[in-house]
């Protein structure tokens, strides 16, 4: 079974940040990162359940560790019905929590 992935607006407004934050630093660094956070996006696709639970009383809602360099970005998501999962949020590692 495939999932249709779907991203919230604050999901994208996520992206627009971290992507950002990185492009002022390098440019190549920054487009590594969105390409390594749709990599790991893609995966939901096929496999979302083998994500962690975000809390253990919501089956349903789940994060993905991105790996990229040293740290990575965490992808908070929601699995909406037998063919749908939505980002919710995404946030680097090293950032406090989701907003």
């Amino acid at each position: 079974m495939s999932y249709q992935i779907r991203y919230t607006r604050f999901a994208k407004e996520d992206l627009l940040r971290l992507y950002g934050f990185l492009v002022e630093q390098d440019l190549a660094a920054a487009r590594k990162a969105l390409d390594a956070i749709r990599k790991g996006v893609e995966f939901l696709q096929d496999f979302p359940f083998t994500c962690r639970k975000a809390r253990p009383e919501d089956p349903l809602l789940r994060e993905m560790i991105i790996p990229f360099g040293a740290r990575g970005y965490v992808a908070l998501f929601e699995i909406e019905d037998n063919k749908t999962v939505t980002i919710l949020a995404v946030r680097h590692q090293r950032e406090e929590d989701f907003h």
